[in-house]
């Protein structure tokens, strides 16, 4: 089997910074890092199921 490879941080990001988000209108849930200084979530993915939250932390080697 073969073993995933871990991404590294995004600069200036760490894994406190990760954050879901769910939109307003259609509840649309989104992950990513957020970012305090203009208040957006970077490295975006979409959130369909918890396996989704799980496959973006190991993405990035943050524990769950």
């Amino acid at each position: 089997m073969a073993r995933k490879k871990i991404l590294p941080m995004p600069e200036g990001f760490s894994a406190k910074d990760i954050r879901i988000e769910s939109s307003i209108c259609t509840g649309e849930k989104t992950i990513g890092f957020y970012s305090a200084e203009d208040k957006k979530l970077h490295f975006a993915e979409l959130v369909r199921t918890e396996s989704d939250i799980t496959a973006f932390c190991e993405k990035y080697g943050a524990t769950v």
